[in-house]
């Protein structure tokens, strides 16, 4: 997802859809780790990468909340 697409979301849902990525991530980390997977290597980074789009989406809308407060 792309962070024009996530600006659209609250911060109520940019937070849910942290932590979905984040126990996405875990539950990935977590069969790898029991047995490889062919497209884990691949997906760890992609999902890795996606939950600092999302992060950095909630910190540019807190800043942008803060500053018209």
């Amino acid at each position: 997802m792309k962070a024009e697409e996530l600006r659209r979301y609250t911060l109520h849902e940019l937070h849910q859809l942290l932590h979905e990525k984040r126990k996405a991530l875990s539950d990935l980390r977590y069969r790898n780790a029991q047995s490889p997977l062919s497209d884990a290597p691949s997906k760890i980074p992609a999902l890795k990468k996606e939950i600092a789009r999302i992060l950095t989406v909630i910190n540019e809308k807190r800043h942008e909340r803060e500053r018209t407060h």
